[in-house]
């Protein structure tokens, strides 16, 4: 067998041209198509938006001046939209003034072309930024891999299906709440799913034990925090997640692992998921103890917090948060 049978076929990527000028149209499918890319094309926003939400393309080219919708409503439309803002976005525009392109750049466009379109230009600019998409979608791929595992983790033990989900809808839902920004409410979000992916680490018979775990069995549970952080550490776009995996764990009286952190020294964001971690495990049944309700749960986490182990304002937002939940349902 040839070694170059190993080698994985060239990706054929797709580019969805739109433009009403059909001659503008044509050639430059014409041109996309000699470098061997797919080329897809509207000759309006409308039917550009009907393609590209039945199968979105890997770039874009947009043409600015076009009836109805302009290109740059249409980028930004798309660059608003999280299921489509990753797509790169290359504007073209037979506009030579400074004010276009400044209206581009705040509608999220990725690059500039100026008609007439210069083959050399196009096939440069557009091959940058379908190198650039293929690494965002390794990137994505990879998340989608880790938070595959943390659900295969939750799956091990029946008494936690759902959790993660819960879990995830809980501390978004507080983070809003508490004021914190779109990236963070984000990462809260994600550190639902991904705060136990460490566990994978555990064996069975500790994480599944129906009774108290040994001095040895809870060193072992305990390492899972930052085995957790280890796993998702290479993914540059989960450093927002890293503090929360880590620290879920801790206590604000300093009595929590891996390490013993106290007060304000835990990340805000592991303080948020924490509370809205343990209100979860008082709600639902383990083998230990049934779901308790939420006032049972709510008496719990103030004790709780008077023994010194949560943040006393996120506490307060929480449960304000899940009593206007329990009188209107």
């Amino acid at each position: 067998m040839a070694a170059n049978e190993f080698i994985p076929p060239r990706r054929e990527f797709e580019v969805l041209v739109v433009d009403d000028d059909e001659v503008s149209r044509l050639l430059t499918q014409e041109m996309l198509g000699l470098k061997r890319y797919r080329v897809v094309a509207a000759q309006d926003a409308e039917e550009g938006l009907r393609l590209i939400q039945k199968h979105p393309p890997d770039l874009i080219l947009l043409d600015v001046v076009m009836p109805g919708r302009s290109g740059i409503e249409l980028c930004r439309e798309l660059k608003e939209n999280n299921a489509t803002r990753l797509i790169p976005v290359i504007l073209i525009t037979g506009l030579s003034e400074k004010e276009a392109r400044i209206e581009g750049i705040e509608a999220g466009a990725d690059d500039f072309l100026n008609k007439p379109v210069d083959s050399q230009e196009l096939f440069a600019r557009v091959k940058s930024l379908l190198k650039l998409k293929q690494f965002t979608d390794e990137l994505e791929n990879a998340e989608t891999v880790l938070f595959s595992l943390a659900l295969g983790v939750e799956a091990r033990d029946p008494y936690t299906e759902g959790h993660c989900s819960r879990l995830s809808d809980y501390a978004a839902h507080l983070g809003e709440a508490m004021g914190l920004g779109a990236e963070d409410v984000v990462a809260l979000r994600r550190a639902g799913v991904l705060h136990d992916i460490g566990k994978i680490a555990v064996p069975d018979a500790i994480l599944r034990k129906p009774g108290p775990l040994d001095a040895d069995e809870m060193a072992v549970l305990r390492r899972h925090p930052v085995t957790g952080e280890q796993i998702c550490q290479p993914l540059r776009t989960l450093h927002r997640v890293l503090p929360i995996i880590r620290h879920h764990h801790e206590h604000w009286n300093g009595a929590g692992y891996p390490d013993g952190l106290a007060g304000e020294n835990i990340p805000l964001l592991a303080r948020v998921l924490q509370v809205a971690d343990a209100y979860d495990a008082l709600t639902s049944s383990r083998p230990y103890k049934p779901a308790w309700t939420h006032e049972e749960a709510k008496a719990i986490l103030v004790k709780e917090t008077e023994a010194d182990w949560w943040d006393q304002e996120v506490v307060r937002v929480f449960l304000h948060q899940m009593d206007d939940a329990a009188h209107h349902p």
